[in-house]
């Protein structure tokens, strides 16, 4: 196989490993947060995250340390990408909400 093929290989596994580490974590904090257990929730999800993670890093390496770098490139680039897809939306105040100093005036 050619070496570039091999490489975005690597990088496209990389992005499917971070993607379920961190998509993991982001449903394993919000699945804690009503758990009777939230300790072996998020004790639970790190091991099993973290040995798949392991476990495909060193498949998909196979002992070529460019492969395990495209492969760690992709990972980070889907930490950047859960994070950007979870991120709670923030909504920019109405103009009734902000007091004007009238209104602060009076309530004084």
């Amino acid at each position: 196989m050619n070496d570039t093929v091999s490489f975005l290989l690597s990088g496209f596994a990389g992005l499917l490993l971070g993607g379920f580490f961190f998509g993991g974590l982001w449903w394993t904090v919000r699945q804690s947060l009503l758990a009777k257990q939230p300790a072996l929730w998020l004790l639970g999800s790190l091991f099993l995250r973290t040995i798949v993670v392991l476990v495909g890093f060193h498949f998909i390496g196979g002992g070529q340390w460019q492969k395990l770098l495209y492969c760690l490139l992709g990972f980070t680039l889907a930490r950047v990408i859960v994070i950007r897809l979870t991120r709670p939306s923030i909504t920019a105040p109405a103009a009734t909400d902000i007091p004007t100093e009238s209104k602060r005036a009076t309530q004084s």
